[in-house]
C-alpha cells in the first residue's frame, strides 16, 4: 500500500528546495544527507594504536590507514576515544598521558606528537566529523592498573569509590562533576572537535551481590531527595547539564552526543518504555535518563547501541529501531550496529553479511532516525562475509553529509561566484570563488560540484563530487554524440548547511 504521507513529504522536499537561477527553475536534490561513523576505541588498544609503544611515525601511519579504510568504506564521521579512563590521548594540564600509548601513565609519545590533532586534521582532510569520544567517571579498567601521580584519582581519592576491581570517579561529588567539565573545556577551547561523545557508562553496570558505595556522599548531598535512585540520576541530570552549558559558551556550533545502552526503560517498567524485556536499562541501572536530556534540549543527538538482532527474544532490534524514533523529539536520533558480532562460520543471524546491511537499510528507512554508526573500526579490516562489498558498491556507493542541525544554526553560506570552464586534454577543468561577504562562522568547508541535463526540461540534479578546493576536473570520454549538461557548484559550511547554487555553465559530455 502507498504511504500517501511519505508521498506528500516527498512533494513538498522537492518544492522547498527549489531555487531560482538565470530565470529558470532549477530542482537542485541536495547531496543526500546521512551519518555515518565508526567508534575507534583506545582503551585496551582495541582500534587504535595497534599495541602501546609505538613511534610517533608508526602511530600517525596507522591513523592515516584507518582514516582511509574508514572513508573507503563510505564513512563520513569518525568518533575517537581521546579519555579511555583518568587519561588522554592528548597533552593535557590536568590529565596524565595514557598508558595506552606508551606504556606507562603520564609518558608523553615522542618528537611533541598529540595523537588528537593528528586524528583531527586527517579526519577533515577527509571530509569527516570528528566527535571526541570522553569515559567521565572512569577512572581505571583493571586492578592492575597503575595511576601516575597527576591522576585524578591520585590527588583526590576521596573522589573515588572503588568497584568490581575498578576505579570511579563518585558522580554524587559536585567537585567532580565541576572537575569533569573542566576537562572537556580543554578540548573544545584547544581543538576544532565537531562534537563531544559520552557512551553508555555514566555510574557503572551493576554486579550481582556487590554495592556501589555512595551512601556518605548521598547523606552528605542528598538528604533532600527521597530515595538513591533519584539522587544517582539528578547527579547525572546535573553533570550534562554542565557539560551542555560549558560546550555551547565555548563554540556553540561543537555538537554534544550521546551513546546510551540500548534500552531505556521496558514497557514493564513504565508505560512510555519499549516492549522488551531487558536486564539491563539507561534508566534503572545506569542512572541516565537519556530521554529528558534530548526532550529538553540539553544534547544534539542520540546513538543509543542496538546491539542485537532483529527476532532477539528480549531486545528485539526492529522494536527498538522504531521506539528510538518515536523519541526523537526533533533532535538527531542514529543507531549503533554491533559489528564487532559478525562471526563468519557460526550459526544463527551474525554468522551471515545480511544481518548488519539489513539493519543498515531499516534505520535509512525508518523516519526519525538519521544514520548508522558501527562498533568498531577494527572490524571492517576483517573478514564480514561481504559486508564490505555491500557497504561500498550499494549501501554506501553514493557519497552522503552528515545531517545538519538548524536548531544549532541553520544559516546558509554564500554562494560560490564566478564558475568558470577551461576545455583541456580529455575534459573539463573548472574554477570558481568562494562568495565574497563570507558570514562569519560559516566560511565554506567543502563545495558541491553538481551537473544536471536538459532537454527543454530540466532535471534533478546529479551530485558528482565534495571537495575542499575550488577546482575540479571532469573527464570526456570519446563519444558520437553528446549531450548537454548544466554544471553548478555550492558551498558547505562546518554545520553542513550548504548555500544557493552558483549560476550555471553548460558543457557538453
Amino acid at each position: 500500500m502507498i504511504r500517501w504521507s511519505k508521498v506528500f513529504c516527498l512533494l513538498l522536499f522537492l518544492l522547498i528546495n527549489t531555487v531560482f537561477c538565470s530565470g529558470q527553475v532549477i530542482k537542485l536534490i541536495p547531496p543526500q544527507r546521512e551519518f555515518r561513523g565508526a567508534w575507534v576505541a583506545t582503551i585496551a588498544d582495541i582500534d587504535w594504536p595497534s599495541r602501546a609503544g609505538l613511534s610517533s611515525e608508526q602511530m600517525l601511519k596507522e591513523i592515516t590507514n584507518l582514516l582511509d579504510q574508514l572513508q573507503a568504506e563510505g564513512l563520513n564521521a569518525v568518533i575517537v576515544q581521546v579519555r579511555p579512563t583518568g587519561d588522554a590521548i592528548y597533552p593535557s594540564k590536568t590529565e596524565p598521558w595514557s598508558h595506552w600509548l606508551t606504556g606507562k601513565e603520564g609518558v608523553a609519545p615522542g618528537q611533541g606528537f598529540d595523537p588528537l590533532a593528528a586524528f583531527i586534521g586527517e579526519a577533515h582532510k577527509r571530509h569527516m566529523e570528528f566527535h571526541a569520544w570522553f569515559n567521565p567517571f572512569r577512572l581505571t579498567s583493571s586492578a592492575g592498573q597503575k595511576m601516575s601521580a597527576q591522576n585524578i584519582g591520585r590527588k583526590h581519592p576521596e573522589w573515588t569509590i572503588s568497584y568490581d576491581n575498578k576505579l570511579y570517579l563518585n558522580p554524587g561529588i559536585p567537585e567532580v562533576q565541576h572537575y569533569l567539565s573542566s576537562v572537556i573545556a580543554e578540548v573544545v577551547t584547544n581543538y576544532d572537535v565537531d562534537a563531544i561523545h559520552f557512551d553508555d557508562y555514566f555510574y557503572p553496570y551493576k554486579v550481582a551481590g556487590k554495592e556501589f558505595q555512595d551512601l556518605a556522599s548521598f547523606k552528605k548531598y542528598g538528604s533532600k531527595i527521597e530515595n538513591r535512585d533519584t539522587w544517582r540520576r539528578e547527579n547525572i541530570d546535573a553533570f550534562i547539564q554542565e557539560t551542555s552549558s560549558t560546550i555551547k559558551q565555548i563554540k556553540p556550533w561543537v555538537k554534544f552526543g550521546i551513546s546510551p545502552f540500548g534500552v531505556w526503560r521496558n514497557k514493564d517498567q513504565d508505560p512510555r518504555g519499549s516492549a522488551t524485556h531487558a536486564g539491563t536499562t539507561c534508566y534503572d541501572d545506569l542512572y541516565a535518563d537519556v530521554i529528558k536530556w534530548q526532550r529538553e534540549g540539553l544534547i544534539d543527538y542520540l546513538l543509543p547501541q542496538l546491539y542485537w538482532e532483529e527476532g532477539h527474544r528480549t531486545a528485539d532490534f526492529v522494536t527498538l529501531c522504531d521506539w528510538w524514533a518515536k523519541n526523537n523529539y526533533g533532535r538527531a536520533m542514529y543507531i549503533g550496529h554491533a559489528l564487532y558480532r559478525v562471526a563468519p562460520g557460526t550459526n544463527g543471524p551474525w554468522g551471515k553479511s545480511k544481518e548488519i546491511a539489513k539493519q543498515v537499510r531499516m534505520v535509512r528507512n525508518t523516519p526519525g532516525l538519521e544514520g548508522s554508526v558501527f562498533y568498531s573500526a577494527k572490524h571492517f579490516a576483517r573478514n564480514l562475509i561481504g559486508f564490505q562489498d555491500s557497504l561500498q558498491k550499494r549501501i554506501y556507493k553514493d557519497p552522503a553529509i552528515p545531517p545538519a542541525m538548524p536548531w544549532i544554526d541553520n544559516t546558509k553560506p554564500v554562494a560560490p561566484i564566478n564558475l568558470k570552464v577551461e576545455k583541456v586534454k580529455k575534459g573539463y577543468h573548472f574554477e570558481w570563488q568562494q562568495g565574497l561577504e563570507v558570514v562569519p562562522n560559516h566560511e565554506p568547508t567543502g563545495f558541491i560540484v553538481y551537473k544536471n541535463r536538459g532537454r527543454g526540461k530540466v532535471r534533478e540534479a546529479q551530485w558528482i563530487t565534495l571537495t575542499g578546493n575550488r577546482e575540479y576536473f571532469i573527464s570526456r570520454k570519446f563519444k558520437l554524440f553528446r549531450k548537454k549538461y548544466e554544471i553548478r557548484v555550492t558551498a558547505l559550511d562546518r554545520m553542513h548547511n550548504e548555500s544557493d547554487p552558483c549560476l550555471p555553465i553548460t558543457i557538453k559530455l
